[in-house]
């Protein structure tokens, strides 16, 4: 059985949400490169933006400007949706980030066009603040979305970083939100790109 085999309601707009729910299960199959910290397989997206979400309600302390912990949990669980389309990009693939924008423009044009209309601009409005990066609540979700595979590294000898053959320049770079927003935050991640560089799982 599977979405072909969904009873229609007879109410539109419920049937619109009811799809859509099933749709976005498909988060669940989308793999990252982050690894789980018990080292057993790859996580998921579902798995990430649930992480992340959590992890918002834990760090407000640190963040440099207030924060709405509820609009900034609605963008974590929201952020990576279009990559039921999309497909994951890895942050330091730099030939796979080159048409990444383009790829996932095209996606949430498909996927939040399946959602009533306000309900489909509201996620998608979500989506492009958290993209843009430019209000505090979008900052501290970029900080909880970048935290969150940098600590799964430094707790799987830096996995990711070694399969990718990344360099300390790179992770700085996607770090400096952190530094930016919650530089308390940014003195372990400075001390854990230390280590890493030392172990060799991260370049000069």
């Amino acid at each position: 059985m599977g979405i072909e085999d969904y009873l229609v309601s007879g109410k539109l707009r419920l049937d619109q949400q009811l799809k859509f729910s099933a749709e976005i299960d498909k988060m669940t199959g989308i793999l990252r490169r982050t690894m789980l910290v018990d080292h057993s397989r790859r996580e998921n997206d579902a798995e990430h933006s649930w992480h992340i979400a959590v992890m918002a309600m834990l760090f407000e302390e640190y963040a440099r400007e207030p924060v709405n912990i509820g609009r900034v949990a609605e963008m974590c669980v929201v952020h990576d949706l279009v990559e039921i389309y999309a497909g994951d990009t890895f942050a330091y693939d730099v030939s796979g980030n080159a048409d990444k924008e383009a790829r996932e423009a095209a996606a949430a044009d498909k996927l939040f066009a399946q959602l009533p209309e306000e309900q489909g601009k509201m996620i998608r409005d979500l989506w492009e603040e958290f993209d843009a990066m430019e209000t505090a609540d979008a900052k501290y979700a970029a900080c909880m979305d970048r935290l969150q595979p940098f600590l799964h590294n430094t707790l799987t000898e830096g996995h990711t970083w070694v399969e990718g053959g990344t360099n300390r320049a790179a992770v700085e770079k996607r770090m400096a939100i952190i530094k930016e927003f919650m530089p308390e935050v940014y003195e372990w991640i400075a001390a854990n790109l230390d280590r890493a560089e030392e172990k060799g799982w991260l370049k000069a």
